[in-house]
C-alpha cells in the first residue's frame, strides 16, 4: 500500500513539474470541443396526439379498408410533395420561411418525422428539427407549426381525400367495365362468324363434336324405332292376308254378286294398291291377285253367281291399323334418311374446317374468362358506389385532437450540459496525461530511489534545494498566473452554462 502511495505521489509530482503543458493542452482541448458542442443546432421536438376512431355504415369490411387508407396516409406524410406543401406554409414565429431555409426543413424533416401507433384509435405525430443558421427559439416555432401542418393533411386527406378516392374508383371501374364489355362484344361477334363459317346450316347447337354425337346418338335410337315399327308393319301384314275381305251376306234378296262383281272389285283394290307404290310381293298385292285367280278359275268353270257377299268389318279394321304402321315407317325412314345426311355434312364439316374448331375453342376460353373479370367488376363497381354513397351521408373516419402540438421549452438533443461538463473533463484528463507522458520522456528522478532503480548503483544521498528569497518571489508570481490561468478554464465552463440557460430562457 505504501508503495502505490508513494507511485501516486510521484506521478502526481510529475504532473505538477509539467503544469503548464498541462494546462495549455486542457485549455486547447476544452476550448475546441466547447466550440463544436455549441455549433452543433439544437433540435427541437413538438408532438402531438390525435384519435382516429372509424366507423362505417357498411359492416362487410369497409372499416378495413377505412384503416388500410389511414396507414396509407401515414406512410405518405413523409413524401416529398407533402413536405413541399407543409414547408409551403410554415414560418418561424416572424416571417415565412425563405427558399434556402425551405430546402434545409426539408431534408431535416425526411428523417425527423416520426408518427407511431399508441392503442387502437392513438396515433401520435412527432417533429425533431435541427436546422443550422436558424435560432433556437425560430426551430422551435418552426417544429411546432410543421407538427399542426400534419395534423391538418393528415386530417384532409383522410376525410376528402377518400371521398376523392371514391369517386376515382368509380370512374375507373366504368371505363374498365366499358372496354371488358368492348372486348366481350368483339368475342361475340368473332364466335358467332367462326358459327357462321364452320356451323352454318348444320342442325343442333354446341360445337361439331357436340352435334356429331346428338345426332349418332338420335340415329341410333331412330334405327331401333324403325325396326320395332318394321316388325309390327310385318306382322299387321300377315294378318291382313289371312284375312278376306268380304264375307258372306246373312240374308236378303238384293245381296246376290256375280263373280263378274268381285272380280271387277278385286281389280279396283290391285290398281289403287299399284298406284300407292306396292310392289308384287307386296301381300295385299299377293292376295288379291290369289282372290283374283281362283275367281277367274270358277268363271271359267262356268259359275256365273254365287252366294250373297259383305265387306268384313275385321278387315277394314286390319286395314285402318296397317296404313297407321306404314305411315309410321315410312316418318322413321324419312328421319333416319335426314339424320344420316346431317352425319355426312358433320363429318365432312369436320374434316375440312379443323382449325376453325381450335379458333372456336380459344374463344370460348376467351369469352368465359372475360365474362368472369366482367362480372367481378361489376361486383366491385356495386361495392364501391355503395361505400361512396355511404361515405356521402355519414363521416367514415372521427379525429379529435388530444393533444394539441406544443411548443418546445428545450432542445430535445444535444444536451449541451452533461457534453460541455464532458469536455472539461475530458481537458483536464487530457492534459494531466500528456504532462505525466511527457515527464516520463525526460531524464529527470523525482526520488533517490528511482535514481538507484534506473543507474544500477546505490545512492549515498540527496541535496535538497536551496531556494533564495529573489526565486520564492519569482515562483509566487508564476503561482498567481497559473492559478489564474487554471481558474479560466473552470470560469469559461460556468460562462456558456450561463449562455445555454439563457437561451432555453428566450425560448421559452
Amino acid at each position: 500500500m505504501e508503495a502505490i502511495y508513494t507511485e501516486i505521489r510521484i506521478a502526481l509530482y510529475a504532473i505538477w513539474r509539467m503544469r503548464w503543458l498541462a494546462l495549455a493542452v486542457a485549455w486547447a482541448f476544452c476550448l475546441i470541443g466547447w466550440v463544436m458542442v455549441m455549433r452543433v443546432p439544437a433540435a427541437y421536438e413538438s408532438s402531438a396526439r390525435i384519435s382516429v376512431q372509424v366507423k362505417s355504415l357498411l359492416g362487410d369490411g369497409s372499416e378495413g379498408d377505412v384503416q388500410k387508407g389511414i396507414d396509407r396516409v401515414r406512410q405518405s406524410l413523409t413524401s416529398t410533395e407533402i413536405l413541399k406543401k407543409v414547408v409551403r406554409t410554415v414560418s418561424n414565429g416572424e416571417r415565412p420561411l425563405t427558399s434556402a431555409e425551405s430546402l434545409s426543413l426539408i431534408g431535416a424533416l425526411r428523417s425527423g418525422i416520426s408518427i407511431t401507433a399508441q392503442g387502437e384509435d392513438l396515433l401520435e405525430i412527432k417533429t425533431r428539427i435541427s436546422l443550422k443558421g436558424v435560432s433556437e427559439q425560430q426551430t422551435a416555432f418552426i417544429a411546432r407549426n410543421v407538427t399542426q401542418k400534419l395534423i391538418d393533411i393528415f386530417v384532409q386527406e383522410n376525410l376528402i381525400g377518400n371521398r376523392t378516392n371514391n369517386a376515382e374508383a368509380l370512374t375507373f371501374l366504368d371505363q374498365e367495365l366499358a372496354r371488358r364489355a368492348k372486348e366481350l362484344a368483339d368475342v361475340d361477334r368473332q364466335r358467332a362468324q367462326i358459327v357462321q363459317e364452320t356451323m352454318g346450316s348444320l342442325p343442333g347447337t354446341g360445337s361439331l363434336e357436340q352435334r356429331m354425337d346428338a345426332a349418332r346418338n338420335e340415329l341410333m335410337q331412330i334405327e331401333s324405332s324403325l325396326m320395332s315399327a318394321r316388325s309390327s308393319l310385318a306382322a299387321m301384314n300377315g294378318q291382313i292376308a289371312a284375312t278376306p275381305a268380304q264375307i258372306p251376306a246373312a240374308g236378303g234378296m238384293g245381296g246376290i254378286d256375280t263373280i263378274d262383281q268381285r272380280i271387277s272389285q278385286l281389280e279396283g283394290q290391285l290398281s289403287e294398291a299399284i298406284s300407292r307404290g306396292w310392289t308384287e310381293k307386296h301381300p295385299d298385292v299377293i292376295a288379291i291377285r290369289a282372290q283374283l285367280s281362283q275367281l277367274r278359275a270358277e268363271r271359267a268353270r262356268g259359275g256365273s253367281r254365287s252366294v250373297p257377299m259383305a265387306p268384313n268389318p275385321v278387315y277394314v279394321s286390319i286395314r285402318s291399323m296397317q296404313a297407321e304402321r306404314q305411315g309410321n315407317v315410312a316418318a322413321l325412314e324419312a328421319r333416319k334418311a335426314q339424320l344420316t345426311g346431317d352425319v355426312t355434312r358433320i363429318a365432312q364439316r369436320q374434316l375440312s374446317a379443323p382449325g376453325s374448331q381450335i379458333d372456336q375453342a380459344r374463344l370460348d376460353r376467351d369469352y368465359d374468362v372475360l365474362r368472369e373479370q366482367y362480372n367481378k367488376l361489376l361486383t366491385q363497381r356495386e361495392s364501391a358506389k355503395l361505400r361512396a354513397d355511404a361515405s356521402g351521408k355519414t363521416d367514415g373516419v372521427r379525429f379529435r385532437v388530444i393533444d394539441q402540438p406544443s411548443l418546445p421549452r428545450q432542445p430535445a438533443a444535444p444536451n449541451r450540459t452533461m457534453l460541455l461538463t464532458g469536455v472539461l473533463i475530458a481537458g483536464v484528463v487530457v492534459g494531466a496525461g500528456v504532462a505525466f507522458a511527457k515527464s516520463q520522456l525526460a531524464n529527470v528522478y523525482t526520488t533517490t530511489q528511482q535514481l538507484a532503480k534506473a543507474s544500477g548503483l546505490p545512492v549515498l544521498g540527496s541535496i535538497s534545494e536551496v531556494i533564495t528569497a529573489d526565486t520564492r518571489a519569482i515562483r509566487r508570481k508564476q503561482m498567481m498566473w497559473f492559478s489564474s490561468a487554471a481558474a479560466g478554464l473552470p470560469g469559461m465552463f460556468m460562462l456558456l452554462m450561463l449562455i445555454e440557460f439563457v437561451k432555453r430562457i428566450m425560448v421559452s
